[in-house]
């Protein structure tokens, strides 16, 4: 019978058995399948719309003045200017009287008016080829 040794004392060594085993490597390439694209659009609306404007007019009324008017410019209960008017009357001697008083009154009307303009609004298009469609989600 013989005896099979690993190692002998000398340092000789017994023929080594290599494993290998197959591995699978995978590798991946990108390449286009499709397009996804936006891009603003701006449309323009034509718009129209009645719009109030006020505007004041002025009534001038003449009246007598009262024997004891002040000669004063005076401010009216419902916010009228009363303008006294003066004139030189001879007698013995100059006396300055009041003659008439002006009474200017505002008052407002209201008009309606057509105002026209252009108006642009923005929104996005999104084009999606159909090749890709079932992977792009949301609003398209």
């Amino acid at each position: 019978m013989r005896k099979h040794r690993k190692d002998n004392d000398d340092g000789d060594q017994a023929p080594a058995i290599i494993r290998s085993e197959e591995e699978l490597r995978i590798e991946t390439t990108r390449h286009e399948t499709g397009k996804v694209r936006a891009r603003k659009v701006i449309d323009t609306e034509h718009v129209t719309e009645i719009v109030p404007r006020s505007t004041e007019h002025a009534d001038v009324e003449r009246v007598a003045p009262d024997p004891d008017d002040s000669g004063q410019v005076e401010t009216l209960p419902d916010g009228s200017i009363s303008i006294p008017v003066f004139e030189e009357q001879l007698v013995i001697e100059k006396q300055l009287v009041v003659i008439e008083r002006v009474i200017i009154r505002k008052s407002r009307t209201t008009e309606d008016h057509q105002i026209e303009a252009d108006l642009r609004r923005e929104h996005i298009e999104v084009h999606v080829d159909p090749t890709i469609s079932n992977r792009v989600s949301g609003d398209t």
